[in-house]
């Protein structure tokens, strides 16, 4: 028989022809018999035309290898099955890719909130503090805080405190140590508040 002369041969035939020759052409033929309705059911399945097409090309790729394993005595509702089971497949990895996709997004969105939270409290904690600290600069005798600012705020050091306030060296001492210790009292006492 031709190659070419396929029209009055059984799909099982073909398949056969193929199980036994591994010649391609049979396949092929079944290919031009059936390429609409696997095409039709994909798109049933994917909806989406180019992931049809695909699937199909895919599909009898794979036919290449699972004809020669199973032996097949009613070929057209086995490429249902095949096609069927293959969209399935293709359709669950989606889902699931869109699943996982969903769930990264969703976590980095509340990293993304929890960071700016965190900033957010960082940043009015920060701004407490200094309003505390300030007013517990005002709250330190002038000596005092005249004395702390100069040393923490400036970083200067006993000497130049003292050679700018004219205060002497104990002194300065003395008034950075009340003052911190003062300043410390304050802030303890009006933390709520």
């Amino acid at each position: 028989m031709s190659k070419n002369n396929y029209n009055s041969v059984s799909d099982e035939d073909l398949v056969e022809y193929y199980r036994n020759s591994h010649d391609t052409v049979y396949v092929g033929e079944l290919y031009t018999r059936y390429t609409h309705l696997v095409y039709g059911v994909c798109m049933k399945y994917l909806q989406n035309d180019n992931d049809a097409k695909d699937a199909t090309m895919q599909i009898f790729e794979k036919l290449l290898k699972e004809l020669k394993k199973h032996h097949i005595t009613a070929f057209k509702p086995w490429l249902y099955m095949v096609v069927k089971n293959y969209c399935m497949m293709e359709f669950r990895k989606a889902a699931s890719q869109k699943t996982n996709t969903q769930k990264i997004v969703k976590e980095q969105q509340q990293n993304v909130e929890t960071d700016v939270d965190a900033h957010l409290d960082e940043k009015a904690e920060k701004e407490l503090m200094l309003n505390g600290l300030e007013k517990g600069l005002s709250a330190l005798k002038p000596e005092q805080q005249q004395c702390v600012k100069l040393f923490y705020l400036e970083e200067m050091s006993y000497k130049d405190i003292a050679e700018k306030t004219g205060f002497s060296l104990n002194d300065v001492k003395s008034h950075i140590q009340n003052g911190k210790r003062n300043l410390k009292l304050f802030l303890t006492e009006n933390k709520n508040g």
